[in-house]
């Protein structure tokens, strides 16, 4: 049973920015931040399933492509790298890449890599904030520059470029072409509303990213039975004893965690393992207004203009 406020790794990438603010007061030294990364306060606990990140983008990054678990086996991996990104900020003309215009033989892909052709072949898409992605391992992929990003990911760091914008940095042709699915991209899934409080932005087969927006002085509980991240992007909450602000995270595994939203409210996401939305993984646990009890459940027959309030009941009503 564990919850806890993660820590924070730095790490440096040349095409981040020195400014993180206000997302974080780190990286005034100079030296460009890419990202960082929340980790389990206790160096020696087991490693999660999931790599929660925030990644700053002054410069576009390589064009690159992650191994699924298949092709990662093969090579001596554990486990490959599906990842989802969430947009926290975006320039005018932020932009992301996702799959190619066409599909490609493994060898017309070999070529536009050793040419430096494929740059002209990835799909480039705007974006702005709020704006949620879903990167399937396999698919050639890039972001661009001007951006702010909540990244969760299978845990794993393997990453093959394609392209590199003439940074002194090291191509991985054998490695991308077998790892590619060379084609176009899947269709973007609109963001599936759950309830008030909760819209699923992505999912996989290995974990699920909601969006969470909670009233202010509201009471929830967290009932996380697998492994589970929350990122507060606005306002505050206190996690149980533990008071956390916009920019922060929380690990929980195995433990139901009472949450109480401050004055302000609180948004933020959550991501955990597992392949479909879990109903019961955040419910209100008092407070709820009884109009939106009358609306969810009219056969209740609590109808009517009164403003009062009622507590919660174990099948879990979400405001």
């Amino acid at each position: 049973m564990t919850m806890e406020l993660a820590s924070v790794r730095v790490v440096r990438k040349p095409w981040g920015k020195t400014d993180l603010r206000p997302w974080s007061e780190l990286g005034h030294d100079g030296s460009a931040v890419g990202e960082l990364w929340f980790q389990r306060a206790d160096p020696k606990a087991p490693e999660p399933a999931l790599l929660l990140k925030l990644l700053f983008t002054e410069e576009p990054l390589s064009i690159q492509v992650h191994p699924n678990d298949a092709f990662a086996h093969s090579i001596g991996l554990p486990h490959g790298k599906t990842e989802a990104w969430y947009v926290l900020a975006a320039d005018s003309n932020g932009r992301i890449a996702l799959g190619l215009k066409r599909a490609l033989t493994p060898r017309q892909l070999r070529g536009a890599i050793e040419d430096g052709s494929i740059a002209d072949l990835v799909l480039w898409q705007q974006v702005a904030a709020e704006d949620a992605i879903l990167v399937p391992a396999g698919t050639i992929h890039a972001i661009g520059a001007g951006l702010v990003i909540a990244e969760i990911q299978q845990r794993g760091d393997t990453t093959f470029r394609l392209f590199d914008y003439g940074r002194s940095r090291e191509l991985h042709v054998d490695s991308a072409v077998g790892a590619s699915i060379a084609d176009k991209p899947e269709v973007r899934t609109a963001p599936e509303r759950l309830s008030d409080a909760r819209t699923v932005m992505a999912r996989s087969p290995y974990f699920v990213l909601e969006q969470i927006d909670l009233a202010a002085n509201s009471h929830w509980e967290i009932n996380a039975q697998s492994e589970t991240w929350v990122l507060l992007l606005g306002g505050e909450a206190r996690f149980g004893l533990s008071g956390v602000t916009s920019g922060e995270a929380v690990f929980i595994e195995d433990q139901r965690v009472t949450l109480t939203v401050g004055d302000k409210g609180a948004k933020g996401l959550m991501a955990y393992v597992a392949s479909a939305p879990i109903e019961n993984q955040l419910v209100g646990r008092n407070g709820i207004p009884l109009e939106v009890i009358a609306e969810r459940f009219p056969e209740l027959g609590l109808g009517g203009p009164q403003k009062s309030t009622l507590p919660t009941r174990p099948w879990g009503v979400r405001s």
